[in-house]
C-alpha cells in the first residue's frame, strides 16, 4: 500500500495544477527564497486538510454529492479571479510595493478552494485509509504527502526562479503572466467537466475517488 500511496502523491503533486502554476509564476516574480512560504503553506495546508478530510468531512461528501459538486463550481470561480490578477499583475516594484508572494497562511487556506487538492485528498483518503485503521493511516498518508509532494513543488517554484532573469523586460512578464493565467485556467477545465458533464451515481465519494485517480495531474 505505502508503494501505491507514495506513486500517487508523486503524480498528483509533480503534474501541472493552480498549485504549481502558481508557484511557477511566484517564482518568476519574487525568486524561489521569498516564495518559500507559499511552498511550505501548501504542504501544511495538504497534511492538515488530509486530517480534517480524513477523519470528518469525507462523511459529509459521501452522503451529500451536491456538496463536492458546490464545491468545484466555488473553486472554479475563485481561480478565474486569481487567473485574473495573475494575468494583470505587476513586476516586483511597479505597482507600488503591493506585490508580494502569498505568505504561509494564505496558501494553506487556498487549498481549501483548489479543486485539485480536494480531488487528490479525497481520493487519497478513499483509496489508502483503511476504515477499521483511519486513526493510523490518516496521519501516514498526510506525512507521504509532505515527504513527496514537498520536493516536487519546490521543483515548479526552482523552475519559475530560473525563468526570472529572463522575465526582466516587462514585456517578457506580461507576456509569461499571460501564460500562467491561461494554465491556470486550463488546470480548472477537468473539474468542471466532472461537475456538469457527468451524472452524480448514488456512491458519489466513490466514483470521484475513481474520477481523482484518473485525472490527478489536471484537477
Amino acid at each position: 500500500m505505502l508503494i501505491a500511496l507514495v506513486t500517487f502523491c508523486l503524480v498528483a503533486t509533480i503534474t501541472p495544477g493552480p498549485n504549481n502554476m502558481m508557484l511557477l509564476s511566484s517564482g518568476a516574480s519574487f525568486g524561489l527564497r521569498r516564495t518559500v512560504p507559499h511552498i511550505l503553506g501548501i504542504s501544511a495546508g495538504c497534511a492538515v486538510m488530509v486530517l480534517i478530510v480524513g477523519w470528518s468531512v469525507g462523511s459529509v461528501a459521501q452522503q451529500l454529492p451536491a456538496f463536492y459538486t458546490a464545491l468545484q463550481i466555488v473553486s472554479a470561480a475563485y481561480l478565474l479571479w486569481l487567473a485574473w490578477r495573475i494575468a494583470t499583475s505587476d513586476a516586483p516594484g511597479q505597482s507600488g510595493g503591493r506585490a508580494r508572494p502569498l505568505n504561509a497562511l494564505e496558501a494553506a487556506a487556498f487549498q481549501w478552494v483548489n479543486p485539485k487538492a480536494w480531488a487528490m485528498v479525497l481520493g487519497a483518503v478513499t483509496s489508502f485509509a483503511r476504515p477499521e485503521r483511519m486513526a493510523m493511516d490518516v496521519p501516514l498518508i498526510a506525512l507521504v504527502m509532505i515527504a513527496i509532494g514537498l520536493p516536487c513543488i519546490t521543483l515548479w517554484a526552482g523552475s519559475g526562479s530560473a525563468l526570472k532573469r529572463f522575465l526582466s523586460e516587462p514585456a517578457a512578464l506580461r507576456t509569461f503572466n499571460y501564460g500562467m493565467a491561461a494554465l491556470l485556467v486550463l488546470s480548472i477545465v477537468p473539474g468542471l467537466w466532472e461537475a456538469f458533464g457527468r451524472n452524480v451515481p448514488a456512491d458519489g465519494l466513490n466514483s470521484r475517488s475513481t474520477a481523482a485517480k484518473g485525472w490527478p495531474g489536471l484537477a
